[in-house]
């Protein structure tokens, strides 16, 4: 099969297509015949070398069963799959073929093509575990999504306008403030690393905060909440360094909640993928109610590029792959 391959850790230029061997799905393994996959932030560090990956990347796709070896699903089942190991401890979704464990293999009935169906579950998967299991949002509540027009970032503005809260998203680009607003955010800030100081100045209350920029702006985020308020941070768009000094008595302020929510949980024991209701979220997409169309579709040829862009922070939105 034909996959792209991290040929030594490095610049983008590292990833090239090689002809490899089939994968071979072990017991309780899903093969599936990857139709597009999904570009994310984290797959340049594993690329890069920051974090130790596999030579394939890639942590979702979608396709069709060639094998299940639990016996579950039919050949040619159409499927998305995310996840389970893939791209983080066993090669991953940038080939042609991948082994999936079934745990992370959910079956769909849909009329999305194939990139546009990618776009959907992993990304509002993540969105709305945060949203709702570690922020528990609910209507008429006001959530700010830090780091808004990044794909996990549209989907949970998409997902809490849906259920009725009034969202603030930021920014670091004026000229992506019009695409938040289309997707349905009630007011756009820039993100000048000092929202809190911006949110108090215009008198706004934020219940909650969903941190996509993660530790180089987190105490700020914590002071962006009001009394009692929750922080859940979510990604690290802003860099891998650690917080320098983080000191919970001085820098958490009292009451506030906060908790951490890394998609690379789902499909496993304590976090069943069972538990996101997957089908509904693509539904939803299918409806229009989600707006989760890709950003930018790219060919097979054309991930090395994909990468370049993704870390020079110039796509708006999900980066996908058509496979063929």
């Amino acid at each position: 099969m034909r996959a792209i391959v991290v040929t030594e850790p490095g610049a983008p230029d590292v990833l090239r297509i090689r002809e490899v061997a089939d994968p071979e799905p072990a017991e309780g393994d899903v093969l599936v015949r990857v139709e597009a996959f999904g570009l994310n932030h984290a797959e340049t560090y594993f690329r890069s070398g920051k974090w130790p990956g596999p030579a394939i990347l890639g942590i979702e796709c979608a396709g069709t069963v060639q094998v299940d070896r639990t016996g579950t699903l039919a050949p040619g089942t159409p499927v998305v799959a995310f996840m389970g190991g893939m791209g983080r401890t066993r090669n991953g979704a940038y080939a042609e073929l991948v082994a999936v464990p079934a745990t992370n293999v959910v079956p769909v009935s849909t009329s999305l093509p194939w990139t546009d169906l990618v776009a959907v579950p992993e990304v509002y998967s993540t969105a709305w575990s945060a949203l709702h299991a570690n922020l528990a949002l609910r209507a008429g509540e006001t959530l700010l999504v830090r780091g808004a027009t990044s794909a996990v970032g549209r989907a949970a503005v998409d997902i809490a306008v849906d259920l009725g809260a009034t969202v603030i998203g930021t920014t670091r680009s004026a000229a992506r403030v019009a695409s938040l607003r289309e997707l349905g955010a009630d007011r756009v800030l820039i993100d000048d690393g000092r929202l809190a100081e911006q949110v108090g100045e215009l008198g706004l209350t934020v219940d909650a905060v969903l941190d996509l920029v993660g530790n180089s702006v987190l105490r700020d985020s914590l002071h962006v909440v009001r009394p009692r308020g929750r922080v859940c941070q979510v990604g690290f768009l802003g860099g891998l360094a650690p917080i320098d000094g983080f000191d919970p008595i001085a820098d958490l302020p009292t009451g506030v909640q906060l908790t951490f929510f890394g998609s690379f949980v789902l499909g496993t024991e304590h976090f069943p993928l069972a538990d996101v209701p997957v089908a509904e979220l693509v539904a939803r997409a299918e409806a229009g109610v989600y707006r989760a169309r890709p950003g930018r579709v790219f060919r097979f040829e054309e991930v090395a590029e994909a990468h370049r862009l993704i870390e020079a922070n110039e796509l708006d939105g999900k980066a996908v792959v058509a496979v063929r």
